[in-house]
């Protein structure tokens, strides 16, 4: 027989009790402050959201296979996922068009994720132009214009004196007129095309050649693989536009002209690609902890490449520290080795940032692990660590048609769910009360329990995850009453159980305690396995269903432990239960306790020779001798019949 009896079971339901309160309080101020809201996300058959079509094209014009549709549909579905977007919709539509579902009004974040490749490369830095010609020509047109004012209002003041002596004004006049027309002759306006000329005409010969300059390296940093005309082109960029901004696929076997990616109007000449993104690893976003082991207020992402990847950035950085050092040597910060001291690395065409190694960095990095940093904020972190996580893209795309669509299903199915989950509730408690009778308070408020438990999970994760509720996901919570249900059949039965073999309340709830909690839990971990190989290998509304069982199976795990198994020792405290009231539900004439045992209730298990209890015994005992009278009798008889 077990001994072992919980202890203060009211201070147990006190803490669970204070769990839910602190939860729903968490989320009321969640609510109150914008961040989240009381009821939880709802996926697109509930709601409706946003519908975009893509169209893939590659850079080269080669056929897109059916395998990088496939693996384009399954790193977008990755991407969105790990955003915390859960119940989209990824398929493919029609040939090779992929249609992206996503419930809600998604962030700008999450489209981007759908609508950009993210095809990252590490190029190196060949040129740097901190703005494009037309930007030049400006400035140089506005200090033509005030020096040509500046003449002309000189001029005027000396006009005026001359007239004033009495001299010959008009031949001075006509002298000042002429040294303005020389300033403004020095300074003629220029267009942009006039400026780009002139600043990429590096051979000074007048004309702009497409012939590769000069240069005394053959890496991938050497000017040998750009020209004039390449120079030009980038000083003809506009890097601040719409269009400049909006990325594309660029060959990363050649030089590329690329925008800084915050619009700041830099230009880039890059050389070719030398690490692809395919070669990373991992990706993950953070703060930046320093060399000391201190963490700083700046997010950035870290990077680890593979084996190759590796092996790659090593010769990268062995050739980078030698051109910083040789611009360190020549003490000149604007040298063209200055520049080439730097890689960029570069998303779909666009330059998220361009940098060097400082001073501390003295040899080649061969550990493969990279920081990057960028001013970034922590949703630019999060959002490039995702996108640059799950690989490139094998395909670029045009956005086809972006839209809003309606729910599928819509409230009044939602609605109808809770009303058939109210009914069998309903049916539920009707049922408790006629096999479990006063136990029935145990369980409904159990139930009530778990229902508050789910609802309160199921919504912090809609706010912390976003997780959001579809139709398959109210069906298991449906489902879940049932589970629920199972875990208190399971334990009040074993408790009655004892109750037949004559062990005393206090006794029977610890002993059927200890053997229903084996049951329950192996129950439970059976049904909690089964909600994660399905969560992992189905997708959609099904995988909605396999997460709403997981966590009703949780939840009714914590609730059977942490509530009604104390509540069940707490209510023994109370006669009509503690003494074994016939509408308790554990009444031992009512569940036909064995003949012949003693039982005693909690309320009396103290005083065996109480009333109660001794007449008990005594009736008992009572019954016994009537019917071995009876017996004797019985068999009197039979002896005189056979001697008559």
């Amino acid at each position: 027989m077990s001994t072992k009896k919980l202890k203060h079971p009211g201070r147990r339901l006190l803490v669970a009790l204070l769990v839910i309160v602190l939860g729903y309080v968490a989320l009321a101020v969640g609510t109150a402050t914008g961040r989240t809201q009381m009821t939880p996300g709802l996926a697109l058959d509930l709601e409706g959201g946003t519908q975009i079509i893509l169209t893939p094209t590659t850079s080269d014009g080669s056929e897109i296979t059916d395998e990088d549709i496939e693996q384009a549909i399954e790193i977008i579905r990755q991407r969105v996922d790990a955003t915390g977007v859960s119940e989209a919709q990824i398929s493919r539509q029609g040939g090779n068009n992929i249609m992206v579902s996503l419930p809600g009004t998604p962030s700008e974040d999450t489209l981007d994720l759908v609508r950009t490749s993210a095809v990252l490369y590490f190029r190196p830095v060949i040129r740097i132009l901190q703005m494009n010609a037309a930007a030049y020509a400006d400035m140089q047109n506005e200090y033509a214009d005030s020096v040509a004012s500046a003449a002309a209002t000189d001029g005027a003041t000396e006009t005026g004196v001359e007239s004033g002596t009495g001299t010959d004004g008009t031949e001075e006049g006509t002298e000042t007129d002429g040294d303005a027309a020389s300033a403004d002759a020095t300074l003629a306006p220029v267009t942009a095309e006039e400026m780009a000329t002139s600043l990429a005409d590096v051979n000074g010969d007048g004309t702009i050649s497409s012939d590769p300059l000069e240069s005394t390296s053959d890496d991938n940093s050497s000017d040998a693989w750009i020209s004039e005309q390449l120079i030009y082109d980038a000083y003809m960029t506009d890097c601040t536009s719409e269009d400049a901004l909006s990325g594309e696929a660029q060959d990363p076997d050649a030089a590329v002209i690329s925008c800084a990616r915050n619009g700041s109007g830099t230009i880039y000449i890059l050389g070719p690609a030398e690490i692809a993104g395919t070669n990373i690893a991992a990706a993950s976003s953070g703060l930046e902890t320093t060399s000391q082991g201190t963490t700083t207020n700046n997010w950035v992402v870290n990077l680890e490449f593979d084996s190759e990847g590796s092996d790659l950035f090593a010769e990268v950085s062995r050739r980078l520290i030698a051109y910083r050092d040789a611009a360190a040597a020549a003490s000149d910060a604007t040298s063209t080795d200055s520049q080439k001291a730097e890689f960029a690395i570069v998303l779909d065409g666009l330059t998220i940032m361009a940098s060097g190694f400082n001073d501390t960095v003295t040899t080649a990095i061969t550990d493969g692990r990279v920081q990057i940093s960028g001013d970034f904020t922590q949703s630019e972190a999060n959002t490039l660590a995702n996108q640059l996580s799950f690989g490139s893209l094998p395909l670029s795309f045009t956005v086809q048609s972006e839209q809003h669509i309606s729910a599928t299903l819509g409230t009044e199915q939602l609605r109808n769910g809770l009303i058939a989950g109210l009914i069998g509730f309903a049916l539920i408690v009707v049922y408790l009360a006629w096999q479990y009778r006063g136990l029935g308070v145990v369980a409904v408020a159990s139930l009530l329990m778990a229902a508050a438990g789910t609802y309160l999970v199921i919504a912090l994760l809609s706010w912390l995850m976003g997780y959001r509720l579809s139709l398959a996901g109210v069906a298991g919570l449906i489902i879940a009453i049932g589970i629920t249900m199972d875990s208190f059949i399971v334990y009040f039965e074993r408790v009655r159980d004892e109750v037949r073999n004559g062990r005393t309340l206090v006794v029977a709830v610890d002993e059927g305690w200890r053997h229903a909690r084996r049951t329950i839990i192996v129950s439970d971990s059976v049904n909690l396995l089964a909600a994660v190989v399905l969560y992992f290998l189905a997708v959609g509304g099904v995988q909605g269903f396999a997460f709403t069982l997981g966590v009703t199976t949780v939840v009714d795990l914590a609730v059977i432990i942490l509530f009604t198994h104390p509540m069940l020792v707490w209510i023994l405290r109370f006669r009509f239960f503690g003494e074994g009231h016939r509408w308790s539900g554990l009444d031992p004439e009512h569940l036909g306790a064995r003949s012949g045992a003693v039982y005693r209730g909690g309320a009396a298990a103290s005083a065996v020779g109480a009333g109660g209890s001794l007449a008990r015994r005594r009736a008992e005992a009572r019954r016994a001798r009537e019917q071995a009278d009876a017996v004797e009798a019985e068999d009197a008889s039979g002896k005189d019949d056979e001697q008559a």
